[in-house]
């Protein structure tokens, strides 16, 4: 059942916090709750110590500070910041977390050049007749929960709860 939760949750989030965004360019508080209430349900499950459970909390509390700053300061929507923070709960402190957001950057660098590109090319002219690529032409900001959702999923194998999960079926 932990398994399951663990390799159900997360991606689904991620999916449904990517869409969400592209369609109405906000990611509701729901995922970013569901993300921290299904990770502090399974962590005692999945054989994370106190050590560890601490530095995934601290992951936590680092990224919601800096995109708390940056929410603050404009830069970036709330959506993005509460969701980083969440999903940064979910990777802790090592590899994954850098892996994720260094994916999301990437990600997000491509996407915003993409859309960037779509909305002053003649195509825009013709795919403004479907309304959602019309409001995705009229929009001035990038749904970048897009970005996120692939950084989180490309770097959710490495989290210790997706590890302890694979390990779980295997044996």
């Amino acid at each position: 059942m932990i398994a399951a939760i663990v390799m159900v949750v997360f991606p689904f989030s991620m999916i449904f916090a990517a869409l969400s965004d592209i369609f109405t360019m906000t990611i509701s508080n729901r995922v970013s709750l569901a993300l921290i209430g299904s990770f502090l349900l399974v962590a005692p499950f999945i054989g994370i110590g106190w050590l560890e459970f601490g530095m995934h909390l601290a992951a936590f509390a680092l990224v919601l500070a800096v995109t708390f700053a940056l929410f603050a300061a404009g830069s970036m929507g709330g959506g993005d910041a509460k969701l980083l923070a969440s999903t940064g709960l979910w990777m802790g402190f090592g590899p994954a977390l850098v892996d994720y957001l260094l994916i999301s950057t990437v990600a997000g660098g491509a996407f915003t050049l993409f859309l960037v590109l779509f909305r002053t090319s003649t195509l825009a002219v013709y795919a403004g007749e479907v309304p959602m690529l019309r409001r995705m032409i009229d929009e001035k900001d990038v749904p970048y929960g897009v970005a996120l959702g692939i950084g989180g999923l490309w770097a959710f194998p490495e989290t210790s709860a997706m590890r302890w999960a694979l390990a779980h079926f295997a044996g």
